[in-house]
Formats: C-alpha cells, structure tokens, sequence
C-alpha cells in the first residue's frame, strides 16, 4: 500500500506576555499566547504528529523533546520543516493536511490562508493541499472556559511521491 494516514492533537493553555502564533501566522488582535516549550503553535504541533504518524516516525515528543534546551522557544514552523525532511528521506512524501482549531477566541477566519500557505511551504507541498478550518467548543471545556486552545490534524503520505 502507498498511502498512509496520521492523526495529530495538540492543545496549550493560555499566558499572559506571549505572542499566539498558529500555523507560523502571529495573530495580531489576540490578548495572550499560548505557553509552552517551543512557541506553542498548536496548529503546527498538530500537523506535525500527523505527518509524523503517517510516516511512522514517532510524534514530535520524540524529535523535539520539551527536555532539550535546543527546542526552548523554537518556531514551530521550522520544526515542521525537519519533519517534512525526515519523511522524504524514508521515501515519502506528504499529501496532504486536514485540520482543525479549537477555540472560543480570537476569530481565526482572516488568518485560514495565510496558514495554510506557511504550513504548505513547510511541507513543500502546494497550498490547495493543505485545508485549516476553526471552530469553537461551545463554551465546554477547558477551550470553552477560555483557559487555551487545541488543534486536530490528519495527514496523508505517498510513498510513491518521494521517488
């Protein structure tokens, strides 16, 4: 078989005096950022397990462990670049990306293309292949308190495309 699939999931509560960045795109209007190791982009955390998965290369923990000094406040799209590295050299390639934040507030809308064109560029596929869509948790949960944000993805590799 030449296509594999990956499921990725990534959430990051809420902090005060850091940029939100999702899918390498800052999101100007947002009060707080996310916390976390590395930027804390849940979108490309979520994409990156995905693509991860589908190559059977582990997940992000593995790769980017939040123990290593190395990752501490890295740009998670440049992270996602060495992800798409480590699948082509298993003779793969990505296919494409589906994925889906999760939070209450800021509205994401404006942002979809910028993302899906910076998470595309970074998995040197084209932008058609990758699809962002936003949605709320509707006031349940920890999204729906307000309290931080997730992110869903599933990505599909050909290993006939990297040859």
């Amino acid at each position: 078989m030449s296509f594999r699939t990956g499921l990725g999931y990534d959430s990051h509560r809420f902090a005060d005096g850091r940029k939100l960045i999702l899918g390498g795109v800052e999101i100007a209007e947002a009060e707080r950022g996310l916390t976390g190791h590395s930027d804390a982009d849940v979108l490309a955390h979520a994409v990156a397990d995905a693509v991860l998965g589908a190559a059977g290369l582990g997940d992000i923990g593995r790769h980017f462990p939040d123990s290593d000094e190395r990752w501490r406040d890295a740009d998670s799209i440049e992270l996602l670049n060495v992800v798409a590295d480590l699948v082509m050299a298993t003779g793969r390639a990505v296919a494409n990306v589906d994925a889906t934040v999760i939070c209450e507030a800021p509205k994401l809308g404006s942002y979809r293309a910028a993302m899906e064109a910076k998470l595309a560029a970074a998995l040197e596929i084209d932008a058609d292949a990758v699809n962002v869509k936003f949605t709320t948790n509707e006031s349940m949960g920890f999204v729906g308190r307000g309290e931080g944000i997730a992110a869903l993805a599933t990505a599909l590799v050909d290993s006939t495309r990297g040859e």
